[in-house]
């Protein structure tokens, strides 16, 4: 496919920097459009020969984080349903492949907008993590990215980082990683859409720290996008990550700036909204209103979706990496379209949207939409397989080094399950750094949300089968974090295993990975912290005893309370240790050689009663 901007974008920089200064119109309604008719003006009645209605469409994504490169393993796949009820795997995914998407769904539409709902960056493979998401973010300025919000990936390195992102300028500690024709060093331009973040506001000017929102135009059709992320995101991120802001109320927050935008006279809003929730069916063409389907969703987006004001005519949003298309009855009892096009870049939503020109808002009972694949049977994009070829020779030399083997696929974030097999290998891995620092450590845990991949036997490198590299070590756990050493009683443990199930993690459990020697069952069958079977939690065979003070590893993100776990926060006698993908690696190479590699483990430290 060519590379050429298309024709709706001249000047995209200029034209929207002008379009969120002056007064802001708002698109309603999300709605994917169906290529038939998408694009096409409708019911003779408007001034000057204009048709009253024209089709909008908007292409949507969410939850890229940076996967550049086909995502591997279960990781790059999607559950697709068959005619006959049955269900298959598809390979999905891929920059190339998504641009090739994109500009193939555009064709035809004169009226097309392209937004995204967050975590565009951060928790990526190397390619991008090692440049700090850099590549990243050229590569949705390539595909014509009109607008996103901002999730809560994008403040993995601060709000300074996040504003360099949108800003552009070169990294403050690493400088500059491209050169220019004469060898100097080359500034990194920023995103050339804007960032949302109407909910994120400096601690002490109380404004947002990124625009609320932003209009698209065309052809006097105006579409207002509010961009908001959970409101729980510092439960998810560093401290450091957050340090000076705050996080408001999605509802609130959307409701006030809907409000704003219908006064300016903008009466089309789409919220973009880093949250989600979980279909009842995980195939990515599940029939969500489908009769028998019940809700057919469930998870916070329900209860922000219900509370939001009639105002706005569409959710675009991510976060949970679900793939859904559904519609959730607004205040006002009306449908309202909600989707979510799972994550890594394998789906893409189209939705239409009828813009009435006499009303300037979206009507509502036409709205379609529908998810739909990035295959990879399709062509590449040349300019960003041009754009991958680039980075890739700056990461070539640490991403391809060795650093150990394994005789089987090791399932992490596409396991599916509680306990993983690559969670299980990861906490033992931080146990045994720890132990190399305290011989008295007694146990590691490891959070689910900071494994970010499988490790798969074989592999699409040249590195042959078994080989675990740095760059697919760097992909698993890309956040940099310490693991560090803290004592906790017992009593403490207990609380922190009762906390994953409980409370603000009752409806979606943060199950943590331990290491060898701990066992416990879960039953899931009842509620809450009663979900946590107390005496069956055990260390090396002994009854967990809540008196005695245990010596316990964990990442920096888990120490700091993190995953809506405060307990883990309490620990007294803390001692640093080396970052969590170090330890990962060595222990590789400790424990692996291309004759006696590292096998699965089993997954059998946590029992599951359903």
């Amino acid at each position: 496919m060519s590379a050429t901007p298309h024709p709706r974008r001249p000047g995209r920089r200029a034209t929207r920097v002008l379009a969120a200064a002056a007064s802001l119109a708002t698109l309603g309604a999300l709605a994917a459009a169906l290529p038939a008719s998408a694009g096409q003006d409708h019911a003779a009645g408007g001034k000057g020969g204009k048709k009253r209605t024209v089709d909008v469409q908007l292409l949507s994504f969410n939850d890229f984080h940076g996967n550049l490169q086909p995502p591997a393993g279960s990781s790059g796949q999607v559950t697709e349903k068959q005619h006959d009820g049955t269900e298959k795997k598809i390979d999905a995914g891929g920059v190339e492949y998504l641009a090739t998407s994109l500009r193939t769904a555009r064709k035809a539409h004169p009226y097309s907008v392209t937004a995204a709902a967050g975590d565009l960056i951060g928790a990526s493979p190397l390619l991008s993590g090692l440049f700090h998401d850099e590549p990243t973010i050229q590569a949705m300025n390539k595909l014509d990215l009109d607008v996103s919000s901002v999730g809560n990936h994008e403040f993995d390195e601060g709000a300074k980082e996040l504003a360099r992102i949108q800003n552009g300028g070169c990294h403050p500690k690493d400088g500059c990683f491209e050169k220019d024709a004469k060898g100097k060093p080359k500034q990194f331009e920023g995103a050339d859409y804007p960032y949302l973040a109407a909910n994120v506001t400096d601690e002490k000017t109380g404004k947002p720290i990124l625009k609320p929102y932003w209009v698209w135009k065309h052809k006097g059709v105006k579409v207002g996008f509010i961009g908001v992320t959970l409101e729980g995101t510092p439960d998810i991120v560093s401290a450091e990550g957050i340090k000076g802001l705050k996080f408001h109320d999605e509802i609130e927050t959307v409701n006030k700036y809907a409000k704003i935008l219908d006064k300016q006279g903008v009466k089309s809003i789409v919220t973009l909204i880093h949250e989600g929730g979980a279909p009842a069916g995980q195939a990515y063409n599940y029939d969500c209103d489908s009769p028998g389907a019940g809700d057919g969703i469930s998870g916070p987006i329900t209860e922000i979706a219900k509370g939001i004001t009639p105002k706005v005519d569409a959710l675009v949003t991510g976060h949970t990496h679900a793939a859904y298309v559904c519609t959730i009855p607004d205040p006002a009892g009306k449908p309202r379209m909600v989707t979510s096009a799972s994550s890594y870049g394998k789906l893409y939503t189209d939705t239409t949207l009828t813009y009435d020109r006499k009303t300037k808002d979206i009507v509502r009972t036409s709205v379609k939409s529908a998810n739909h694949v990035v295959s990879r049977e399709q062509a590449k994009a040349p300019d960003m397989t041009s754009l991958i070829n680039r980075w890739d020779k700056l990461a070539a030399p640490i991403a391809n080094r060795p650093v150990g083997y394994i005789s089987g696929d090791i399932p992490g974030r596409g396991a599916g399950v509680p306990e993983s097999p690559l969670g299980d290998l990861i906490a033992d891995a931080q146990l045994a750094h720890a132990k190399s620092l305290d011989p008295e450590a007694d146990l590691a845990l490891m959070n689910p949300g900071g494994i970010r991949s499988d490790l798969v036997h074989k592999a699409s490198g040249s590195e042959g089968d078994g080989v675990v590299t740095y760059g697919e070590a760097f992909t698993v756990q890309p956040f940099s974090n310490t693991v560090n050493l803290v004592d906790l009683t017992g009593a403490q443990l207990l609380t922190a295993l009762k906390q994953q199930v409980s409370g603000a993690n009752e409806a979606s459990p943060k199950i943590l990975q331990v290491s060898a020697g701990l066992t416990y069952t879960l039953d899931m069958t009842k509620t809450g912290a009663d979900r946590v079977v107390t005496d069956s939690i055990k260390l090396n065979g002994k009854a967990l005893d809540p008196a005695v003070t245990y010596r316990v590893a964990l990442n920096s993100f888990l120490a700091g309370g993190g995953d809506g776990l405060p307990e883990l926060g309490k620990g007294t006698k803390p001692l640093v240790g080396a970052d969590d993908l170090k330890a990962f690696n060595d222990y590789l190479t400790a424990n692996s050689s291309a004759d006696k590699p590292i096998a699965p483990p089993k997954a059998d430290r946590i029992t599951i009663v359903k």
